[in-house]
């Protein structure tokens, strides 16, 4: 287990802007930071960040807490992989306690967290095998070699080898202890009925590893070097647990830096093409691995940024996929260009060629937007056919279509008129027919469930007032559980206690039990705390290893909206923290209200079923007149 001084260590020096800043492009917004939200698609930034609290709200989903819960979230890490993630980013050593694993604690090993590690091991095994093995050094690093790359570069991007012997992995990983099962469920091995020990899948390859987000190795990308023999040129790892490659693209990890500073994300077909454009000196690039490009693919780029320019090598084969690509980026809200190299180079052989500087600024020049592009292709296509020609126009329009935004949309057809000379009415007539067929290819979503009314003596609520004044009153302790309040007794003499202690009184005053199951882990910390002398508020839970309690203390300390700086215009506002006792005082009586209302329905549903009831309806009466006093206290307050 990873000590308690480590995790305080981290907690610490940990940033919750950096660590959020890798997978959300922030922008300044006062004292915080916002962005669009990483976990639902949404066009307003709802995603708020805090460097002075170090805390994170998503206000589109309700998820919030510390970096690490936020880990937790992106990367599904459990509360140790959030932890190691951190102090390897932040350069802390882990210290472990000497407490032995139990055999439960061995038993909860999950399967995912088994094909983590066999990948990690498979990792290390290729990158030694090329290296420290003489039929490495003379297959596999001899090809890199060839191919121009630096050793710096095939170290970043952990490049290997696998032998020629046919389970040369499947045996070292069998001798470490490693079962069939997982090594079959990983894909590395293969088990076939005629060869029981098992046969790796990538045999005598060079292997590309493919990454997460976060760095962890998903899966392999592998190439067979002799011409030949008759298999297929790469081959990759199959879908798994961990692995499904609509959701990942090459590179990421190594890249998402310099595609959040260049605001600019390059997109190439294939692993050399990412590897050899970071050698020169241009990091910015990810590669869809030889697939079609998804819309979760997409979505990883949008976090960083909302602006892509596609880098083709002109072959007919990917100018036709080009353009499936193109209207699923419009779709997303995506910015796009397209660059198409010369004939016979492709982002690799073009970098090899030039400069840095003069390959950027080819990129930088020579990119068009989608309307000149398609048009170049499409009507080259056409020649002098003008029913070719129509249908060429109707595929760009029908590009537009997928543009989300209604001013872009009207300027690209402004330029589509202009360039063809055709009337803007006529396309966007054209742009009508073309999102109507889209709409009509999308399926109806299914109608979203209506919150459920409750009914509270005469009054229906979409929610349960009790429910949201004890929610408020933890929030209360969170926020300003260690502010002393003074106060006056029945004598009129002053006195001080502090918020937790007159929040936690009003409770036990009236034996009021906690509504919410996280309130109620909250609450119990906080006597905890009180037993050992110690005011436990909002700071103080953002290491526990709770998330939803993390949640909860986000949503306490993180307002959805920042006030304006109004002083400059001399013109001031009272602050939440100066009004403390006054907001406490009315809670608490609000919250009283609406728990003596929970009691008299509660004891008029056990009228009916007792034979002498004079003593429920006693207390009925009783409680009326606690709430006529508790409603004329409130008034006094107003």
């Amino acid at each position: 287990m990873i000590s308690k001084e480590t995790i305080d260590k981290i907690f610490s020096v940990i940033r919750v802007e950096e660590i959020i800043g890798e997978y959300v492009q922030l922008k300044r917004a006062g004292s915080n930071f916002k962005g669009l939200s990483p976990f639902q698609d949404e066009k307003t930034p709802s995603f708020v960040v805090s460097p002075s609290k170090q805390i994170w709200k998503d206000f589109s989903t309700g998820k919030g807490g510390t970096a690490i819960s936020f880990l937790m979230d992106i990367e599904n890490f459990t509360y140790p992989e959030a932890l190691r993630h951190a102090a390897k980013k932040y350069g802390i050593e882990i210290e472990e306690t000497q407490a032995e694993q139990t055999e439960e604690q061995k038993a909860a090993q999950t399967e995912r967290d088994l094909l983590y590690k066999i990948h990690e091991v498979a990792n290390n095994f290729f990158q030694e095998q090329m290296y420290d093995t003489e039929e490495g050094q003379n297959i596999g690093l001899a090809y890199f070699r060839e191919r121009e790359l630096r050793e710096d570069i095939i170290r970043k991007f952990q490049l290997g080898y696998s032998p020629e012997q046919k389970n040369a992995f499947t045996a070292y990983a069998l001798e470490k202890g490693y079962s069939k099962d997982i090594l079959e469920k990983s894909g590395l091995s293969i088990f076939p009925e005629n060869s029981p020990n098992g046969i790796d899948r990538f045999r005598e390859r060079v292997i590309f590893p493919i990454h997460s987000f976060s760095g962890r190795v998903l899966g392999f990308g592998a190439r067979i070097l002799k011409n030949n023999v008759k298999t297929a040129k790469y081959l990759n790892s199959p879908e798994t647990e961990i692995y499904h490659k609509s959701n990942v693209l090459y590179g990421l990890n190594q890249s998402k830096q310099a595609i959040s500073r260049n605001n600019l994300c390059l997109l190439v077909e294939g692993y050399m093409d990412v590897i050899a454009l970071h050698q020169a000196g241009i990091a910015n690039v990810v590669s869809s691995s030889g697939t079609s490009l998804t819309t979760e693919q997409i979505k990883l780029i949008k976090r960083l940024t909302e602006n892509v320019t596609i880098l083709f090598d002109g072959d007919a084969a990917g100018i036709k996929a080009s353009f499936r690509s193109i209207d699923m980026l419009l779709s997303e809200g995506m910015n796009i260009r397209v660059l198409l190299f010369p004939d016979g180079d492709d982002p690799d052989s073009f970098s090899r060629k030039h400069p840095q500087e003069f390959v950027e600024n080819y990129i930088k020049n020579e990119a068009t937007d989608f309307i000149d592009f398609k048009a170049e292709i499409l009507l080259k296509e056409a020649g002098g056919d003008p029913i070719k020609k129509a249908e060429a126009i109707r595929d760009i329009v029908k590009s537009v279509a997928f543009v989300t935004n209604a001013l872009k949309r009207e300027v690209y057809l402004k330029e589509v008129s202009s360039k063809f000379g055709l009337s803007e009415q006529s396309l966007f007539n054209e742009l009508g027919v073309q999102k109507q067929i889209a709409q009509q290819n999308q399926r109806p979503e299914a109608p979203k469930p209506q919150p459920k009314l409750e009914v509270v003596g005469e009054t229906v609520f979409a929610v349960n007032p009790l429910i949201v004044l004890e929610e408020k009153l933890v929030e209360l302790m969170l926020k300003y559980g260690d502010h002393v309040l003074t106060r006056s007794d029945h004598e009129n003499q002053p006195y001080q206690i502090t918020v937790i202690e007159e929040i936690l009184a009003h409770f036990e005053e009236d034996g009021y039990e906690i509504q919410s199951p996280v309130n109620e882990k909250i609450i119990s910390e906080i006597k905890s705390g009180i037993e050992s002398d110690e005011l436990r508020a909002g700071k103080f839970f953002l290491t526990l290893m709770d998330e939803e309690v993390s949640e909860r203390v986000a949503d306490a300390l993180l307002e959805p909206y920042e006030n304006s700086d109004w002083s400059k215009h001399n013109i001031f506002f009272s602050k939440e923290q100066e009004l403390v006792p006054k907001i406490i005082e009315d809670v608490i009586i609000r919250h009283k209200r609406e728990f003596t209302v929970k009691m008299i329905n509660d004891l008029k549903d056990t009228l009916k079923a007792e034979a002498d009831n004079t003593e429920t309806y006693m207390k009925i009466v009783r409680l009326n007149q606690l709430k006529n006093e508790i409603d004329e206290a409130l008034h006094r307050i107003l």
